[in-house]
């Protein structure tokens, strides 16, 4: 399948850099944000979660009715809704929204987040509730026949679904730990991952493939892979530097304040229970740069409070990284910067066309019109 590109729905112009706690829905900003991605060729939005956060279905069914091709991720706490709830409103927005629908869940890697909703389970009991949701759900949207379920975490009778989907919901599943990697190489039609270096980041999708292996699924039916980046770019490397340290300044400058809104995670003091975040303040005591671009003071500054690696460079220099991660197997590449509009119009401007331009150039020398994997193999 073609590399494919996803951002992230915001629902006012509040961001990290210049933050506005508390600031409501802002229609008007919420619907230019949209159009513009659909405008400049993302494929994905993501719709965030958060405990105190605004609602994703909500959001979510605004961003289907103002686009015309941008596809939506709901992101989804299995705490929040009973399965078969969220098979139907899914379903829902499938039928309004032409089949753009994505649902990527989040099994919950912090006690206390969880626990503001009323969810006390341990990780491994989330994990193994999640487990049991994404069956739930894939059985929902495979008929209307009525069916039982009786587990450790869910127990009814005679369910009937008439609100099937438009066309299948991929199911996204995202995470580093060892339960992460089973349930989403078992069950999961993308697997996310937030951005580590090239060796890291090609141990977790061995990890992943395993999982799948292991699982009985055919090498084809592996799930897609998605890695996340901040990139800060600029039309030169001194001026993407200059821009990076600003942006640096300023996350530092609001790191004991609130946060922007509650979608976007604020730096906590601590070591993170998430083996993700844990990952990724590991790395970053190996060096401020690795690999090409990659740059690690913006996860030390936000203590790696959700997806927090930058990317920093020229457009060239972001147009070379993300290709790198391409050719290690990622078809789904998240990019979302911090000032958010602005960010992403330059990516679509920038960013897309060039990534997308290498890919063509090299299906067209491969003669077979698809890209080719990094070993070469026409995906």
């Amino acid at each position: 399948m073609p590399t494919e590109f996803i951002s992230i729905t915001f629902a006012n112009d509040s961001n990290e850099i210049h933050p506005k706690p508390g600031a409501p829905v802002d229609p008007e900003f919420l619907v230019r944000y949209a159009r513009t991605l659909d405008d400049y060729g993302f494929n994905y939005t993501l719709i965030p979660y958060g405990s105190g956060g605004f609602d994703p279905f909500a959001l979510g069914a605004t961003v289907l009715a103002v686009t015309k091709n941008i596809n939506i991720i709901i992101a989804l706490r299995p705490n929040t809704i009973y399965p078969t709830v969220a098979a139907r409103k899914l379903a829902t927005l499938s039928q309004l929204g032409a089949g753009r629908v994505v649902v990527h869940f989040i099994a919950g890697g912090n006690d206390v987040e969880q626990g503001r909703e009323g969810d006390y389970l341990t990780k491994a009991e989330r994990y193994g509730r999640l487990e049991d949701y994404i069956k739930i759900l894939k059985r929902a949207w495979s008929s209307s026949e009525p069916f039982d379920w009786d587990s450790e975490y869910y127990k009814f009778k005679d369910f009937r679904n008439s609100v099937l989907p438009l066309k299948k919901i991929a199911v996204s599943v995202g995470g580093s730990s060892d339960d992460a990697y089973r349930i989403g190489g078992a069950l999961g039609d993308i697997f996310g991952l937030w951005g580590e270096p090239l060796k890291d980041t090609k141990e977790q999708i061995d990890k992943i493939y395993a999982a799948a292996d292991k699982a009985g699924r055919a090498a084809n039916d592996r799930p897609r892979i998605w890695v996340t980046f901040r990139p800060i770019i600029a039309e030169t490397e001194e001026l993407a530097w200059a821009k990076a340290h600003r942006t640096l300044d300023a996350l530092n400058g609001n790191r004991a304040g609130p946060p922007a809104n509650s979608t976007i995670p604020l730096a906590t003091p601590g070591q993170p229970q998430n083996v993700g975040s844990q990952r990724l303040l590991e790395i970053a005591k190996r060096g401020d740069v690795q690999d090409r671009a990659l740059w690690y003071p913006t996860v030390t500054a936000t203590n790696a409070a959700g997806a927090s690696t930058a990317l920093v460079g020229s457009y060239q220099t972001i147009i070379d990284s993300l290709i790198d991660y391409v050719d290690l197997g990622a078809e789904l590449i998240s990019i979302r910067g911090y000032d958010n509009l602005s960010d992403a119009i330059d990516y679509g401007r920038f960013i897309l066309p060039g990534v997308r331009k290498v890919l063509e150039e090299r299906a067209a020398a491969n003669g077979n019109g698809h890209e080719a994997n990094g070993n070469g193999v026409a995906a």
